[in-house]
């Protein structure tokens, strides 16, 4: 199918074309035809399968001609906000519609001048949007279509409660459409919350995104994993490495060991200002520093053009949030490499992860610092147990 037998409009057909898209994603093919009905859907899908096309361009074909904000999109974090205004604006081009992203972390008066110019579609992260809303600088009666984007990260990052509140400030008469990654319990409860019967639609990731993506495995203790980035950071092919940790604590951590080493680097977490993740993410991208160390909270939403590594320092508790890491690398048709440090602690991840992926992970055994792990399955019960038990027994 192409985007002309999608019924897309002249004005967005041309802007698309201009900025390279050829085919309709699987998503986009699915989900435009039913938004351009006016239907509510329920959506699965990863970043990096055309999602933000897939409700921008139905919005932005079928937008009253009047005045207000009149489409609202919600996102977990500012990075993301951002990539969903720059499309916005990619397909508008010829359209005379003015689209604004809010976001926290920065000053709000360029927003509050940007919004008092007049908007009308508005992305906007959910704690700025309701600061903007309490100091009523912002009107959402008119709102005709409501996105929330990466549902799931909303959730897990304790968004949900503004959702539903900023939800009952829009007209219950709208068009809804809600993404996820995945579709736990909560997501189905709150999409029934906010949905009309929905569509629901299921996209995975295509497998060549993976296949592109050289994955491999080390084996090391916990104590032996500086050591062992060091000795990659140090090799010429690593021209750029997107590090994720567990924690914000370690993420700061090992910030703190690289520059020890006098290894540029920054890091970008939940606890960052805004300001300061804007700034480390741009030297990143503008190849001021080497390494970004980052928790989650920069696993979805990030757009790194020729990301050459991306290395998991803790292995993620999660199967998909291990997926979502290293999609940001062999991006854009590019090759990219994902490495894991996968300590004895951290063994049982790795098999739900390799489980997930119903293949296994290539091990890299030849390092200085790998440990065996063979045996780890097979320990001998402590002999202090059968001790214990000739005690009892005596007695």
């Amino acid at each position: 199918m192409s985007f002309e037998q999608l019924q897309i409009i002249k004005p967005i057909y041309q802007a698309i074309t201009e900025a390279g898209y050829q085919e309709p994603t699987p998503i986009q093919e699915q989900a435009i035809p039913i938004l351009l009905q006016g239907q509510d859907i329920l959506a699965s899908a990863q970043t990096g399968t055309g999602k933000t096309a897939a409700f921008a361009i139905p919005i932005i074909q079928m937008l009253p001609n009047s005045r207000g904000i009149k489409a609202l999109i919600l996102a977990p974090t500012r990075e993301l906000a951002v990539q969903i205004y720059e499309s916005f604006r990619i397909y508008t081009k010829y359209l005379n519609i003015n689209t604004a992203v809010v976001y926290g972390g920065v000053s709000i008066g360029q927003q509050i001048k940007t919004l008092r110019k007049g908007v009308d579609i508005l992305i906007a992260t959910p704690g700025r949007l309701l600061d903007l809303k309490d100091q009523k600088l912002v009107d959402l009666r008119n709102v005709k279509f409501f996105v929330l984007d990466e549902a799931d990260r909303m959730m897990d990052m304790g968004f949900i409660i503004d959702v539903k509140r900023i939800a009952r400030e829009i007209p219950e008469e709208r068009q809804t459409m809600l993404f996820s990654a995945t579709l736990p319990d909560t997501i189905i409860e709150l999409s029934e919350t906010l949905l009309k019967n929905p569509v629901r639609i299921a996209i995975s990731p295509e497998k060549p995104t993976i296949d592109a993506i050289k994955q491999a495995v080390f084996f090391v203790s916990k104590s032996n994993k500086i050591n062992l980035l060091l000795s990659i950071l140090n090799v010429k092919l690593v021209t750029s490495a997107l590090i994720f940790t567990r924690t914000k604590y370690g993420a700061n951590l090992l910030l703190k060991e690289l520059q020890s080493y006098k290894i540029k680097a920054d890091a970008i977490h939940g606890d960052k200002t805004q300001a300061a993740r804007t700034k480390a993410l741009n030297d990143f991208k503008n190849k001021k520093i080497k390494v970004l160390v980052a928790t989650d909270i920069a696993s979805r939403g990030l757009d790194i053009e020729e990301l050459s590594h991306v290395i998991n320092y803790d292995i993620p508790e999660d199967p998909e949030t291990y997926i979502h890491r290293i999609g940001r690398t062999g991006r854009a048709g590019l090759s990219g490499t994902a490495l894991s440090f996968c300590s004895e602690e951290e063994i049982r991840l790795l098999k739900s992860i390799e489980k997930h992926l119903h293949s296994k992970i290539n091990v890299i055994k030849d390092h200085p610092f790998a440990i065996d792990i063979t045996d780890l399955n097979k320990k001998k019960k402590p002999k202090y147990r059968k001790k214990h038990r000739n005690v009892r027994k005596a007695r």
